[in-house]
């Protein structure tokens, strides 16, 4: 939101963004090799008593919405039905009754089309600007329909959908054919199916921090109020824009980021930076440098003129890729290195190894450039040049148009006009003028007939 001052000039208060809201979507094995025998009950039994058990404690947890969907549940095996999956508690506050009620009343019965459901999920999550959508699979086989749970679950992420599954694997280890469908847990037994559920929700659900260090030419995290993208390592996608600050002490802030992903994160300063594959730890504050040495750029003529909107390109040295277009009347911060600069004024000026030092402003002088007032006593064709020692290099072709007058800011130097009117129907009418511009100097040109 964007606020506009009072006539007061009243500072607006910041505004912290809602954290976001937490949906996490349980997608639960109710397929008949769920009733086998497991420890001290069927599988099916001792799972929904544990995850029941997890449940109550998240009754209090703000921000959170949970939902059920269920497969194997409604059709029996045989014959196989691989389309036996449902959202049986959609998203929604205080529905955690409901779900335990809904497991507690479902007998397993059918077939395994894990792809299916976790295909059909996304159907489970309502449009929301602040969520992040979480799925946990907890299943104890694999797929039995000739489904791809690994390339559905990767197109899913890729498409912003949900964050990288959790699975829990009841009775076996299924981690090799997991592995590629999101972050898996092992549960061989009742131990372990518990804490595997604690350690996913602990992940999920608490505060994560981290800090950036923008660090100058001596290590220092001293660089700072330039934009960071996070970008998901897995899709691409932008996660977060932050303009990056220090807080109150002088540090650099701290940042509420989600942990469940990989990041790649670019620094926009001239040119970017990057640093790929960062990870944090759910629940703890990861401290991350970033080399962002950086210093200032200017452009000035001599004396007290003042030139505006004359462009300067800028490139690293030895490279054709122009990084920026800098104004004259601007100061610009790059970081430390050498740049080539192109000073788009007439004739243009091409400054070679500039140096750009930590902390300091760098500054390119031009001559004050004089002025050229180019008088036309009617329309025609022509061009002016440089008069350089090699001969006449080309700067500028006049407009023809009704404008009988042009004027031109030049840099000091020999110049020449080549002009034909034109309704001079021959090339020998042509009318040919030099001339010197002086720095601060205006020169009159009259281009009319001898």
């Amino acid at each position: 939101m964007i606020t506009v001052l009072g006539s007061l000039g009243q500072v607006p208060r910041d505004q912290e963004k809602p954290k976001p809201t937490t949906r996490i979507l349980f997608v639960f094995d109710a397929s008949q090799s769920m009733y086998g025998r497991w420890q001290s009950d069927t599988k099916f039994n001792i799972a929904v008593k544990l995850f029941s058990a997890l449940l109550d404690s998240l009754k209090l947890q703000t921000n959170l919405e949970l939902a059920l969907r269920m497969y194997g549940h409604q059709k029996p095996f045989p014959p196989q039905d691989c389309n036996d999956t449902r959202l049986e508690v959609p998203f929604g506050k205080d529905n955690i009754a409901r779900i335990k009620h809904t497991l507690k009343t479902t007998i397993p019965k059918g077939t395994t089309p894990i792809a299916y459901a976790l295909s059909q999920a996304t159907k489970d999550f309502p449009p929301c600007d602040n969520c992040r959508n979480i799925v946990i699979l907890i299943t104890d086989g694999l797929e039995e329909c000739g489904g791809d749970p690994c390339a559905v679950s990767l197109e899913l992420q890729k498409k912003g959908i949900m964050l990288k599954p959790f699975i829990v694997g009841i009775g076996k280890d299924f981690r090799k054919q997991f592995e590629c469908v999101g972050t898996y847990f092992d549960a061989s037994n009742e131990t372990e199916f518990r804490n595997a559920l604690k350690v996913i929700i602990s992940r999920a659900l608490n505060p994560t921090t981290m800090q950036v260090n923008l660090l100058d030419a001596y290590g220092k995290p001293t660089e700072t109020n330039v934009n960071m993208t996070f970008y998901d390592n897995f899709s691409g996608l932008i996660k977060y824009n932050m303009i990056h600050s220090f807080n109150a002490k002088g540090l650099p802030d701290t940042l509420d980021i989600d942990p469940l992903m990989t990041y790649d994160i670019v620094v926009h300063t001239i040119p970017p930076v990057r640093k790929d594959s960062v990870k944090l730890t759910a629940g703890k504050h990861t401290t991350i440098g970033i080399d962002a040495p950086q210093g200032y750029l200017l452009f000035k003529a001599s004396g007290n003129s003042s030139l505006k909107y004359l462009p300067c390109l800028i490139r690293k040295k030895g490279s054709d890729e122009t990084i920026n277009v800098q104004q004259f009347d601007q100061v610009e911060k790059y970081l430390t290195g050498s740049y080539e600069v192109e000073i788009l004024c007439m004739p243009r000026i091409i400054v070679n190894d500039v140096d750009i030092q930590q902390s300091h402003t760098t500054s390119v002088e031009i001559p004050m450039p004089g002025i050229a007032v180019i008088q036309k006593s009617t329309n025609g064709y022509g061009s002016l040049y440089l008069e350089g020692k090699n001969g006449l290099v080309w700067l500028y072709n006049f407009r023809d148009n009704q404008q009988m007058q042009e004027t031109l800011y030049l840099q000091p130097g020999s110049y020449r006009v080549v002009f034909r009117s034109k309704y001079s129907n021959k090339a020998s009418y042509s009318i040919e003028k030099s001339f010197k511009i002086e720095s601060g100097q205006t020169f009159n040109l009259k281009l009319y007939p001898n």
